[in-house]
């Protein structure tokens, strides 16, 4: 799978200040953004979960070639299926949700029927986050800036809160594409920034160069 600046940016930007102690990645793909959090974490244990078959396969690769894989774990199941089976609770719960808001036409109808059937709708993400979440645990996410207003919502609903919040722009001059997002249970006044990403094409602003780094051989 490739590597996308969605996953990357959440990754990397997602704040550990609490230094928690276990960690879940939702809709894991090839388990890029565990891998990351597995670099920059000490947590102890961190887990993913991902459904589709062939991402699962390639996400437990990677997670035992790489030198975390003593604390990397992947399930090969739907968020619903971990929540119903999972007693215990995370302290960080990431994730960029395999969600498609509109009908997906890629040419291929095999390809866009399987993307629909692996789609996670926010409020079922939400729902399972705040079941799994420990009280005084953190949910951070990369939605289109779009759906902003109404994740947010949804979010409020069941009592988690924006504590951090950065959207991002591929260039000063071009439209917000997506939001960086980190809640809590608890009620603050949320940190608002915006990043962007491009001076022109493939040369990347400080700002980005600074958050990603540790991530990338050659930037």
């Amino acid at each position: 799978m490739k590597v996308g600046t969605d996953g990357v940016l959440l990754g990397a930007w997602v704040s550990l200040d609490k230094e928690p102690n276990s960690i879940l990645d939702i809709g894991a793909g090839s388990g890029l953004i565990a891998l990351q959090l597995a670099q920059r974490a000490i947590a102890e244990t961190i887990d993913a979960i991902e459904l589709d078959e062939d991402s699962y396969e390639q996400c437990v690769e990677n997670f035992e070639a790489s030198a975390w894989g003593d604390r990397l774990f992947c399930y090969h199941a739907s968020l619903h299926e971990l929540v119903e089976e999972m007693e215990d609770e995370y302290d960080l719960i990431v994730s960029n949700p395999p969600f498609y808001s509109e009908v997906v036409t890629s040419g291929d109808m095999a390809r866009d029927i399987a993307r629909q059937e692996l789609s996670l709708p926010f409020d079922e993400l939400i729902n399972g986050v705040s079941k799994l979440l420990s009280k005084e645990g953190e949910f951070a996410t990369i939605i289109p800036y779009k759906e902003e207003d109404r994740f947010i919502s949804l979010a409020q609903e069941i009592g988690l809160f924006v504590c951090q919040i950065t959207r991002v722009k591929g260039t000063a001059t071009s439209v917000i594409k997506r939001s960086l997002i980190q809640f809590s249970f608890t009620q603050t006044i949320p940190q608002e920034k915006e990043l962007v990403i491009e001076i022109n094409r493939h040369e990347y602003t400080l700002d980005y160069q600074e958050l990603t780094k540790d991530f990338y051989l050659k930037m």
